[in-house]
């Protein structure tokens, strides 16, 4: 990636919308890519673990180009605006904690207001930050797919269950067996 860095109208277009929760995870990826010097992750060499499921993710994955398809951006939702960005080339980690609210936060601004003071505001306002050790997620796998005997889709052969002599996908084995957590049937 060069060194020109995208202005977060650009993010917004990505997301929908420029919001606080956008622009802190802007304020997060620019960070972490000053860590990175600067490198965006072409392929799984950037790893982005993220604790949450808000607004703020979608910076990070536009702009460290970390991806779920690509794997890796990974979504361990715990309700905390953490960002956990590794180098898999250095093996270190930089964890970005966004600091409480009440620290950062102004009474009767507006939304625009918010998000100019956001994106004006020190790095050390907003985050607290630590180098760490974490052991990384594996590199994504490509596996064989294997056909379910139920509904006649292909998944991956490590999503299939064997049920009742058959090879179910998780969503048709979670169904058959009564086992359902799944959100499409």
């Amino acid at each position: 990636m060069s060194k020109k860095i995208p202005p977060i109208e650009e993010i917004s277009k990505f997301h929908g919308h420029i919001c606080p929760g956008l622009t802190l995870g802007y304020r997060a990826a620019l960070l972490a890519l000053a860590w990175l010097e600067h490198h965006r992750s072409e392929d799984e060499e950037v790893v982005a673990i993220v604790e949450n499921r808000a607004c703020g993710i979608d910076a990070i994955q536009y702009i460290l180009g970390t991806t779920a398809g690509k794997g890796n951006f990974f979504i361990e939702d715990y309700g905390k605006h953490v960002y956990t960005i590794a180098n898999r080339n250095t093996g270190k980690a930089l964890r970005i904690v966004v600091k409480p609210k009440g620290r950062w936060a102004k009474e009767g601004e507006t939304r625009e207001e918010t998000i100019q003071r956001l994106l004006s505001m020190p790095a050390e306002d907003l985050f607290d930050t630590r180098e760490e050790a974490i052991d990384l997620p594996p590199k994504a796998q490509v596996l064989q797919s294997v056909v379910c005997e139920s509904c006649g889709e292909a998944a991956m052969e490590t999503k299939i269950r064997l049920y009742q002599g058959r090879k179910l996908c998780i969503p048709c084995f979670e169904h058959e067996s009564g086992n359902s957590t799944c959100l499409l049937r």
